[in-house]
């Protein structure tokens, strides 16, 4: 049913009855699980699940009264050799090894099964089911709704899918510990207690020091400063932005040639400064 669950394994545990149901039965199914009619919901130490679902008067039947009808779900385990075979697989993945370690489900963890020919999500061969109901059909809408609010557990709980096919979620941790990426990983993830030092002040405390007698004369560098500084040789500075407007410029109305002039000027400023220096 569209929108029933919220994650990619809950679509897919649903798609695995759905397959096998017409849509009626489907629809009132979905209706059970979400009106409350499905009581005394219980997941077994086996990964049987078994429920209570309240039926509906039909005088047509002769069903004068509320009718409980008692439904079971169950999963066909997968096998512990095939169990081996697959941790051994997933333990050679440091993504997939890592996210279950941290109680968490990898996207794509259905393809480490497949590579083996397995499945971790039922397809609908795996399931057998039960019912109390007059229905013939097995799933009837009453299995269907068990099998809705299973699904919605699992959106909460993916690792309950490991359970229903026979392997517990500490069993699966504790198999994947045990691999050579497993142990590197717990080694990392384990809490290394930090020692604690006692302390007067939370302030630094500032430390005395001798220090030696320095030459002023010395301090730079260890070398003495020159005694007189070098002055500083004349830098000719090219005239190019004068040069550039020509001999005669528009704002220039002399006959001398507007060049000549400045240079005279620039060789008197530096004979000036010259002298300064």
């Amino acid at each position: 049913m569209a929108n029933f669950t919220k994650t990619w394994w809950g679509d897919v545990f649903i798609d695995a009855l759905e397959r096998d149901m017409d849509a009626g039965r489907i629809s009132r199914g979905g209706t059970y699980a979400r009106t409350g009619r499905i009581l005394d919901f219980q997941l077994s130490a086996d990964g049987k699940i078994t429920a209570t679902v309240l039926g509906r008067i039909n005088p047509y039947f002769g069903v004068y009264e509320v009718p409980e009808y008692k439904t079971t779900i169950e999963i066909k385990p997968i096998s512990k050799s095939d169990w081996k075979k697959v941790i051994k697989l997933i333990g050679e993945k440091a993504s997939f090894v890592s996210m279950l370690l941290m109680n968490e489900m990898p996207d794509h963890i259905e393809n480490a099964f497949s590579e083996l020919d397995l499945n971790l999500l039922p397809k609908s061969s795996d399931l057998i089911t039960h019912c109390s109901c007059p229905d013939y059909a097995n799933p009837c809408k009453h299995i269907a709704g068990v099998y809705y609010l299973l699904a919605s557990e699992l959106d909460d709980n993916p690792f309950l899918m490991f359970k229903l096919r026979g392997l517990e979620q500490k069993e699966l941790q504790k198999q994947l510990a045990k691999t050579s990426l497993g142990k590197l990983l717990v080694s990392e993830m384990e809490e290394k207690e930090i020692p604690i030092n006692k302390t007067t002040s939370f302030h630094t405390r500032p430390q005395i020091e001798k220090v030696k007698n320095i030459n002023l004369k010395e301090f730079w560098m260890g070398r003495r400063l020159p005694e007189q500084a070098k002055t500083t040789s004349t830098i000719n500075v090219p005239a190019t932005l004068i040069k550039k407007q020509g001999d005669y410029p528009p704002f220039w109305d002399n006959d001398t040639s507007f060049i000549t002039v400045m240079e005279e000027m620039y060789q008197r400023i530096r004979t000036k400064n010259r002298k300064i220096l």
